[in-house]
């Protein structure tokens, strides 16, 4: 792995790329035009710390030159009135978020492309043919420009952190559209998919989600699909999966299993933290648990306004049960407004998994956590303020998940 990352400027090399410009403003999209997009900056007020001179400086050199990995993000833009999101996903077209990524201190984001949304040929989420129609669409986008490039291989990591850019790995929360055809998953990885996750939230053909009464575990197909995307280099996610079905998957894996975007149930009792005995499961793996920060899901009881300080009441446990060696941050942040976006599309993706009976006050969005451009600097500043080595730091940033993917993507170096 390369070093002395420094990352550029959004002003660097010119203005960023805008999304689908290649088409030019006389296009298909512009039936789509009077559907304004959230801003990449500045749509709520900056996070406040209290860092001295000194910290901010080690700060914000540890943050240039580290890698710096999401596990787990969506960098696209919404509409800024959520309730325009399904009009404006049947088109077909997520809007990555160019200038914000640019200036967000990350070299890769793990981008789940939202699919559990796009509904573009009917209201049922997740369908074979919208994935494929959300994957060509990103990838025609991405290949208009060279400073936002998709990650298929440890070596495109390694020369991204080197030229400093970033590059975005894309995955699906769920295995839901490979239905019971196990050859979906080489076509996945074929055109570019590098993260699977077994359920999101409803159970299907591999094992149960979040939402289920009964929790059935694994079935025997998940099990062969687990095993084939050992077998084709595809890392597995559990983050939505049942108790049962991620203890099954770490059991099955002979690869690193990651969580990519949760917290310990013991910090916040719901079924979208998970329990020790899963956490511990996906450690032995040699996986990574990566610290969301999804509105209202990692609160804690010390921290009940849903905060930054909340999330890391998560990593600070985490870090006590499995080692400082496994974790990670996968914040599940977007760009517009997270908390609506629950309450639209709660229909579509099921509220199981979002229900407690726990008392916590409503925010409108996660202070210091509210989206890719702004996590990893409060992240690395909240760190330094807490008295973390710069060794620990790194690990936590992005060198956890880097080792861990050289055990899944060992034939890709």
């Amino acid at each position: 792995m390369m070093s002395g990352k420094s990352h550029p400027s959004t002003e660097a090399k010119g203005e960023p790329y805008r999304a689908y410009a290649y088409l030019g403003a006389e296009s298909e999209l512009s039936s789509l035009s009077s559907i304004e997009l959230a801003p990449e900056f500045d749509r709520v007020p900056p996070y406040e710390d209290s860092l001295t001179a000194d910290e901010r400086e080690r700060a914000q050199r540890l943050l240039n030159d580290s890698l710096v990995i999401s596990l787990h993000d969506h960098p696209v833009r919404f509409p800024l009135r959520m309730g325009d999101t399904p009009e404006h996903y049947r088109a077909g077209r997520q809007y990555t978020a160019y200038a914000g990524l640019l200036a967000s201190g990350m070299n890769v984001v793990f981008d789940n492309m939202m699919d559990g949304t796009a509904c573009v040929t009917g209201r049922a989420p997740w369908r074979w043919n919208d994935v494929i129609a959300d994957l060509g669409h990103r990838l025609a986008d991405l290949a208009h420009q060279d400073r936002v490039v998709p990650v298929r291989t440890l070596r495109d990591i390694d020369r991204i952190y080197q030229s400093r850019g970033i590059g975005i790995v894309f995955g699906l929360e769920g295995a839901m559209p490979i239905e019971n055809e196990l050859d979906r998953i080489d076509i996945l990885f074929g055109l570019g998919i590098r993260q699977l996750g077994i359920a999101y939230s409803d159970s299907n053909a591999l094992g149960s989600g979040l939402n289920e009464v009964t929790d059935g575990g694994l079935t025997a197909f998940g099990r062969r699909a687990v095993r084939r995307m050992n077998q084709v280099g595809m890392a597995i996610d559990v983050s939505h999966s049942s108790d049962r079905t991620a203890l099954d998957a770490c059991h099955c894996s002979e690869t690193p299993v990651f969580l990519t975007h949760a917290g310990a149930r013991a910090i916040w009792d719901t079924p979208r933290m998970k329990p020790d005995s899963v956490l511990l499961a996906v450690a032995e793996t040699g996986g990574v648990v990566g610290m969301s920060a999804a509105p209202h899901t990692t609160i804690s009881m010390s921290h009940p306004r849903h905060s930054i300080d909340s999330v890391m009441d998560h990593l600070l446990y985490c870090i006590d049960l499995l080692g400082v060696e496994h974790v990670a941050f996968g914040p599940d942040t977007l760009y517009g407004d997270h908390v609506q976006m629950h309450k639209i599309f709660s229909s579509l993706l099921g509220t199981g998994e979002q229900k407690s009976v726990l008392t916590y006050e409503p925010v409108p969005y996660v202070d210091g956590l509210e989206n890719p451009t702004e996590n990893f600097g409060n992240i690395t500043n909240w760190l330094v303020k807490r008295g973390f080595c710069d060794d620990d730091i790194r690990a936590i940033l992005g060198g956890n998940i880097y080792r861990a993917l050289g055990s899944v993507w060992p034939h890709l170096m």
